[in-house]
C-alpha cells in the first residue's frame, strides 16, 4: 500500500543540485490542468524543500473537511531532485484512494486535507526524509536526500458502499470436510460474476454477540475462492481462527461485516473494486470476484 510503504535506503543518498539550477519548492515546477484530470507537471529545476509545506492549488467549492471525514482522492508524487514522476493514481490500472482526515495519516498526506475543501488540489513539499522517514521511500525510488512532490485531488466525499443481503440461491453452497468445517465453495448453477454486480452478503447462521463496525477487531475463520476454482487461494479453518481490524482488509470485507453479530457465519460476494482490483494476487486473477465464507468468533 502506498501509505504504508516500508522504509529502507534506496538510491542516491547524497541527493544534491542538478542540471537546470535549484529552485525553491513550487518555483521549480508549473502544474496545470483540471483537478480530476492526471495534473500536467512541467519541471524547472531541481526543487529544494525541507519542513512540509502545503499550498492549495485549486480550491474546490465544495464543503470544508473536518476529523474524521472520508474523502475519494487522486495522488500524483514527483521526485524533485531526478525531476520526475514516481507514482500516480491516475496511471492505467490505478485507483482512487480514500483517505480520512485526522492524525493517523502520515503527515504529508495531513497536512493536504488539513482545512480544504471537496474540489480542491493541494501541492505538498517537503524534503524526502521529513515526508517518509529518515530513509526516503524506497518503493518509490526516492532517496532520503531527494525532495518531494504530492499532488492531491479532493474529487468527492467518500460514500460507504451498502451491502445488499442476498438468499442463498445467489451463493456458492459450501462443501464441508469430515471434520465439518467447510473445505471449498461449491459454484454449481452460479451465473459467472460480472464486475460491476453489487457487494453481496448472505447470512447463513446468525449468531447473538456484539455488532460488527467497520472499525471493529474480530477474530474470525474464513475460506476464500474465485469463482470455479478447483480449490481455496487461501483458508484458516485447518489452522486457528485470525485476528484482525476491520480498517485493514479489503473493503469488502469492512463494509460487508459491518452490521453482522459476532458468532455469525457469512457469506460474501467482492466484486473487483471492493476487492483487489485490477492487480492479480498470488491465486487471485486480476479482475476477480472474491467469495468468502466467515465464521465470527468474537469481536471487540
Amino acid at each position: 500500500m502506498l501509505l504504508a510503504a516500508s522504509l529502507t535506503a534506496c538510491g542516491d543518498d547524497e541527493g544534491g543540485s542538478g542540471a537546470g539550477g535549484d529552485a525553491e519548492r513550487l518555483d521549480a515546477v508549473e502544474v496545470s490542468g483540471d483537478v480530476g484530470e492526471e495534473p500536467k507537471v512541467e519541471w524547472k529545476g531541481v526543487m529544494e524543500a525541507g519542513d512540509i509545506e502545503a499550498e492549495t492549488l485549486v480550491e474546490g467549492d465544495g464543503e470544508e473537511l473536518a476529523d474524521g471525514d472520508k474523502v475519494v482522492t487522486h495522488i500524483w508524487i514527483g521526485n524533485g531532485f531526478t525531476k520526475s514522476k514516481a507514482y500516480s493514481t491516475y496511471d492505467e490500472g490505478g485507483e482512487p484512494q480514500t483517505l480520512t482526515v485526522g492524525d493517523d495519516l502520515a503527515p504529508i498526506f495531513a497536512d493536504a486535507l488539513d482545512g480544504q475543501t471537496l474540489g480542491s488540489r493541494v501541492a505538498v513539499t517537503a524534503s524526502a526524509d521529513e515526508a517518509f522517514g529518515e530513509v526516503g521511500n524506497p518503493q518509490l525510488n526516492i532517496a532520503n536526500k531527494d525532495t518531494v512532490l504530492v499532488l492531491v485531488d479532493l474529487v468527492e466525499e467518500f460514500v460507504p458502499p451498502k451491502p445488499k443481503d442476498v438468499g442463498a440461491d445467489e451463493m456458492p453452497g459450501i462443501v464441508f470436510g469430515p471434520k465439518g468445517d467447510p473445505v471449498r465453495l461449491r459454484f454449481k448453477g452460479l451465473p459467472k460474476p460480472k464486475a460491476d454486480d453489487d457487494l453481496k452478503r448472505y447470512v447463513v447462521r446468525e449468531g447473538k454477540g456484539e455488532t460488527l463496525t467497520t472499525d471493529s477487531t474480530v477474530k474470525a475463520d474464513y475460506l476464500g475462492m474465485v469463482y470455479a476454482a478447483g480449490k481455496p487461494f487461501d483458508e484458516s479453518f485447518s489452522k486457528k481462527p485470525v485476528e484482525f481490524s476491520l480498517q485493514q482488509v479489503v473493503q469488502g470485507w469492512t463494509y460487508g461485516l459491518a452490521g453482522v453479530k459476532a458468532g455469525s457465519r457469512v457469506l460474501l460476494s467482492i466484486p473487483p473494486e471492493l476487492g483487489y482490483g485490477d492487480q492479480a494476487q498470488a491465486a487471485i486473477p486480476a479482475g476477480s470476484t472474491l467469495y468468502f465464507v466467515v465464521d465470527i468468533v468474537s469481536a471487540k
